[in-house]
């Protein structure tokens, strides 16, 4: 993850930094407003390698917080396309909800060139997306797997209500144990979105033992402690992802 200056810098991004400062300078002389600061570089092979699965998670912690706040980095993301185009090297891979309102990459604030997205109507997992996932974490280096699932989710209320349509029959299916497991005194029914939000998250519970279960190249490598399995809940309300092991 990018950190704003003067949080281990990378030298690409000293130099912007100076740049934009004197930049500062100059315009507050002119009685100019001050640039905003921009921090484009793309994740390096060094900087990803450099980092622990810990320090990762810590970060996108932090670019979720930066995203609430209103304080987000600011990107360029033609300089990002440009300097990641050689290669890729991410630090997390993600398994999250088609949902619109859940772009994971703004709502961790990151860029390009640093997370890997599989996304899918209620995040569950089959074989395509076991194989994107090995892929990530095996082959591209990345150090994070995080099952996000969100609030108020329609592939969920689907599986809630035994939805028939089409392919969509199958998929919230395969949430339906996720409606049976979940623990709740109350309406059991989308009438309760508090029954909604604990399905998802028992959903998103289920699916990191699916992986764990059904991959053991990823299994191993969380037993050597290579990578970090976790799971999140996206607030559609506040906007707050809640990590959870």
């Amino acid at each position: 993850m990018r950190y704003p200056i003067p949080l281990n810098p990378s030298r690409r991004q000293f130099f912007k930094h100076s740049a934009a400062v004197s930049a500062m300078a100059v315009t507050g002389i002119a009685g100019l407003s001050a640039p905003q600061l921009s921090f484009a570089a793309a994740m390096t092979k060094t900087q990803r390698d450099a980092m622990t699965p810990a320090e990762i998670v810590e970060g996108l912690k932090q670019g979720n917080l930066r995203f609430r706040q209103g304080k987000m980095l600011q990107h360029d993301y033609l300089d990002e396309q440009r300097t990641s185009k050689a290669g890729q090297f991410p630090s997390t891979v993600i398994l999250s909800c088609i949902d619109l309102r859940v772009p994971a990459e703004i709502v961790l604030d990151t860029g390009i060139g640093e997370i890997f997205n599989t996304r899918v109507a209620g995040n569950g997992q089959n074989d395509d997306i076991l194989g994107s996932l090995e892929y990530a974490c095996t082959v591209s280096g990345a150090k994070v797997l995080l099952v996000m699932g969100h609030t108020s989710c329609g592939a969920i209320k689907g599986a809630i209500n035994g939805v028939k349509l089409g392919h969509l029959t199958a998929l919230v299916q395969a949430i339906r144990p996720a409606v049976e497991n979940t623990p709740w005194e109350g309406e059991r029914s989308i009438a309760s979105p508090g029954f909604v939000d604990a399905v998802a998250r028992t959903h998103v519970m289920m699916t990191m033992e699916q992986i764990r279960r059904r991959s053991p190249v990823l299994s191993e490598m969380e037993n050597k402690g290579d990578i970090v399995i976790l799971g999140a809940m996206y607030s559609l309300e506040g906007g707050q992802v809640d990590f959870f092991s």
